[in-house]
């Protein structure tokens, strides 16, 4: 399988909370990277010390510098070589780094051209920050299948009826669907009137009153998620309050591996912690135990072989899923075409 990624676009690299005063590690399209916090915010650079190629990452951090464990060779936030145990500093012993900005409870890193780095670009999920804690979860989830795959998961959502059938599910088969673009995004929409509420919101309409039930997603490039849902008794108009929000953030890690990053927010009951801690279970459950092993075993099936090639069958399900691909690839492409080509089609461009 040949990767190929967007590059110029912020991905999310972890939650804040994942990186305190120790360093974070992490491998992101393909490319091994390390994190750590300076006087000055948070520096990012390629894990690897351009004297032996051994990795920063397992070197002494202090003072918002990393001293590699090798031999060494000692380097700031910026990347550029401040000690050399053995003589003068050259122009070789520079470390590439990478815009990195803090925002909505996350890291974000450029992965593209660092001249086109705009944090105004960044992906606007305020409405976790506009959440109260209590009424937060966040969730981070290792999964080794492809990006695309992860995707696919939460734009087409009818394998809730299946996968998710006790918790989420019994409602999308039968739900009138569309897919149409909104702000430049792709959105996928589901609306059920009348049906009982999946297992997940019996408690705000237990059967076997009736409920209404929406959902929807909204894709933004390169795999950034935002999901909306609302279940309220049947004929009783949907409000903003009744609303649960959900980020799905999808990150490569490899053509083969993915950091799933999620975060829920709801607008009822922003208090009530048991409600949060309710939730967090079966949304934990749903995910570790039911989507992650089924993208891994697709995965598995998959190997090494390119999606389209294996000449996948279309169900009206996949209408969202399949136009994002489609969306995702033309700018991809775009990408690679550009001046210097320094998209996909040099990940090691400095």
């Amino acid at each position: 399988m040949t990767a190929t990624y967007l590059r110029n676009n912020w991905y999310q690299a972890a939650w804040a909370s994942e990186l305190s005063d120790a360093p974070l590690a992490r491998t992101l399209l393909d490319e091994p990277i390390v994190f750590f916090r300076t006087g000055a915010g948070i520096a990012a650079l390629q894990d690897r010390c351009p004297h032996r190629f051994a990795p920063l990452s397992a070197g002494r951090f202090e003072g918002g510098t990393v001293r590699c464990g090798y031999h060494g060779l000692t380097f700031d936030g910026s990347g550029r070589c401040v000690h050399n145990p053995y003589g003068p500093i050259t122009e070789p012993m520079k470390v590439r780094s990478y815009p990195v900005a803090e925002r909505h409870s996350a890291i974000w890193i450029w992965m593209g051209a660092q001249e086109r780095a705009d944090e105004a670009l960044i992906p606007d999920v305020s409405f976790i920050d506009r959440t109260p804690p209590t009424a937060r979860s966040y969730y981070y989830i290792p999964t080794a299948a492809n990006y695309q795959l992860a995707t696919d998961n939460i734009m087409d959502l009818t394998h809730a009826d299946y996968l998710h059938r006790d918790s989420l599910g019994g409602v999308i088969t039968d739900a009138q669907a569309r897919v149409f673009k909104r702000d430049g995004r792709i959105v996928a929409e589901w609306i059920n009137l009348g049906c009982a509420a999946p297992g997940l919101f019996q408690n705000k309409v237990p059967s076997p009153a009736k409920c209404d039930y929406w959902i929807e997603v909204a894709w933004q490039a390169p795999a950034v998620m935002f999901l909306a849902t609302a279940v309220v008794p049947q004929g009783q108009p949907r409000q903003p309050a009744d609303e649960i929000r959900v980020l799905h953030n999808m990150t490569p890690e490899t053509a083969r591996s993915t950091h799933y990053f999620a975060c829920g927010t709801r607008a009822f009951r922003v208090e009530d912690v048991e409600v949060t801690k309710r939730s967090q279970t079966a949304v934990r459950h749903a995910f570790m135990n039911e989507d992650k092993p089924m993208l891994e075993a697709q995965q598995r099936r998959m190997g090494e072989a390119d999606f389209w090639s294996l000449r996948p069958v279309i169900l009206p399900g996949d209408a969202a899923a399949i136009r994002v691909r489609r969306e995702l690839a033309k700018l991809i492409e775009t990408e690679g075409k550009s001046a210097g080509g320094e998209g996909a089609l040099n990940p090691g461009a400095s």
